[in-house]
């Protein structure tokens, strides 16, 4: 695969200069962990419906990499190819990461929702050599669901299934030979290492365009964030990281995978959540952090509550993805004992703002923080121009660990010549400089943390027979922070309802987390004069009730 970063070598020699990108790789780092803490607890991994629990440390985890590194090879991975992962919070996903950075192979996580019609462009796009998925998760069947893609990926050469028992099993072709041990072992591990400068992850984001967006991280990108990140918190390497949110997200994957090998630290991964899961396992395994997004932090608190079974060892709970009520921080901060750190950021750049661990809690839902060292924010209006303290303008960010572009689509990486990245949202700034997300400009639903692509559902939605129009449009709500809501004219003499449109949508393989949860049938839409259609007024008339 060829990457087209052509964000990353305008800002190389400063950003090496000011202290900013560090050079090295997260095999540095693995190496370190080995040499300084051989037997410390790395790694533990436990899935919640079966209650199965694999353990590591770090001489472990290096020696499964190892392994693992040269079972790709032997499927013809090398050298920047890319390898799917479509994986929940497994052991397999941490350690394939690490495979793969052995070998200087990029992964592209996916998350476990996607089903074919996500998935089909994505693997194409990215040109995917090798595909790792379970055989079943949560009721659903992903070898047989990748059986019917293979034949139109003619890229895809292997598809290796965690859990299954054949030949294209993960211990079969990876996990189980002693790969480690074959003779080529040592120059296949050390001939193909990555640079810092290379690309490490693929990760697809939705945004305005109705097609996903591969965004390219390197090394250099991913740890300029972790390391401020990690310093404001006060982590370092006696911390114990509690991870549910799924790793195949910019979250799970910077904070619960790669930042604990960063610090010497150990992680936890819990395969989904489950609120009485993670408090059995943040008393049982001494968690300290965590990080997730709001309806996690209010589910936590309300069983903590009902079960009086404190967490006393949980400091810090950062909390992103959607405003944090003020009531739930009360509560929590009661109910937990936890510090709760409210945050922003995107897949294009990590984290960029949190509150500092001195703020007072009132910070907590009132900003979204201020921003981590080798970050700036600015908030403008339509011609570029900074507005004064307290005006709601475009949110631009220029900061050391801004991704290296999208792939193969340079004209959407919304970046000018002086490095300033359009997040595409609205927001104000305070004279401290903390700031507060107050909308979007770009058409995306934010359902608890999970992106919601907006021009895609909308266009498969104007293919139902009855739609003449449609507009999905967020509603609130207390524990998602929002929901999305199908508004929709229909054609003279069709009628649609709510179950129709979910069968319609079912039809066409979208993900049941992107199906709207509501459904409006008006007789005509807002619009301005020219006939553009005002998408605030339905919010409002959605929130009032009028419609």
């Amino acid at each position: 695969m060829e990457f087209d970063t052509v964000l990353l070598p305008p800002r190389r020699a400063t950003s090496i200069a000011q202290g900013l990108w560090y050079d090295r790789t997260i095999n540095d780092d693995l190496d370190a962990c080995v040499a300084g803490y051989p037997d410390k607890a790395a790694l533990t991994a436990v899935q919640v419906e079966t209650g199965a629990l694999r353990r590591f440390t770090y001489r472990e985890l290096a020696t499964m990499a190892d392994r693992i590194a040269v079972g790709l090879s032997r499927l013809g991975v090398g050298r920047d190819d890319v390898v799917a992962l479509q994986l929940p919070n497994w052991w397999q996903f941490t350690l394939t990461y690490l495979a793969c950075s052995r070998i200087g192979a990029v992964l592209n996580p996916l998350m476990h929702i996607f089903r074919e019609r996500e998935l089909s462009f994505m693997l194409k796009h990215g040109a995917a050599k090798v595909a790792i998925v379970p055989r079943t998760f949560r009721g659903f069947n992903y070898e047989q669901m990748f059986d019917g893609l293979k034949p139109s990926l003619p890229e895809l050469t292997h598809v290796v299934v965690v859990g299954g028992s054949g030949p294209n099993s993960f211990d079969a072709l990876l996990s189980g030979p002693q790969w480690e041990l074959e003779p080529d072992a040592r120059q296949v591990l050390t001939s193909h290492r990555p640079s810092p400068d290379d690309v490490t992850q693929l990760i697809y984001t939705s945004g305005t365009t109705g097609e996903p967006k591969g965004v390219m991280h390197t090394a250099n990108t991913v740890m300029a964030n972790i390391i401020p990140y990690a310093e404001r918190l006060q982590l370092g390497s006696n911390d114990v990281v509690l991870m549910a949110s799924p790793m195949a997200h910019q979250t799970g994957f910077m904070y619960g995978l790669v930042m604990p090998i960063m610090l010497r630290a150990s992680a936890v991964l819990q395969d989904f959540w489950e609120p009485k899961k993670a408090i059995e396992l943040i008393r049982r395994e001494g968690a300290t952090f965590t990080m997730a997004s709001t309806p996690f932090l209010s589910d936590l608190a309300r069983n903590v509550a009902e079960a009086k079974t404190g967490v006393p060892t949980l400091r810090t709970f950062l909390c992103a993805g959607a405003p944090i009520p003020g009531a739930l921080v009360e509560q929590a901060r009661k109910v937990l004992g936890t510090k709760i750190v409210s945050a922003w950021g995107m897949t294009e750049n990590g984290a960029v703002t949190l509150i500092k661990l001195d703020d007072d809690d009132e910070l907590a839902f009132t900003t979204d923080g201020c921003a981590l060292p080798g970050v700036e924010v600015k908030v403008v209006d339509v011609d570029g121009t900074v507005l004064p303290f307290g005006r709601v303008g475009k949110l631009m960010v220029r900061s050391c660990s801004n991704f290296g572009g999208y792939l193969h689509r340079p004209q959407w990486n919304n970046t000018d010549a002086e490095g300033w990245f359009d997040t595409g949202d609205l927001a104000h700034m305070d004279e401290r400089g903390y700031i507060r997300i107050s909308g979007r400009s770009k058409d995306v639903i934010i359902r608890g943390g999970e992106n919601i692509p907006v021009v895609e559902i909308e266009a498969l939605l104007y293919r139902h027979p009855a739609v003449a129009q449609v507009a999905i449009v967020a509603y609130p709500d207390e524990r998602l922070g929002e929901r999305a809501c199908a508004v929709v004219v229909a054609k003279p003499g069709q009628t649609i309802d709510f179950a129709g449109m979910v069968e319609f949508l079912k039809t066409q393989k979208v993900a049941l987390q992107y199906i709207p949860e509501r459904l409006v049938v008006c007789e005509a839409m807002p619009a301005t004069p020219s006939g553009k259609l005002q998408k605030f007024k339905l919010r409002e008339m959605l929130r009032d009730g009028t419609i």
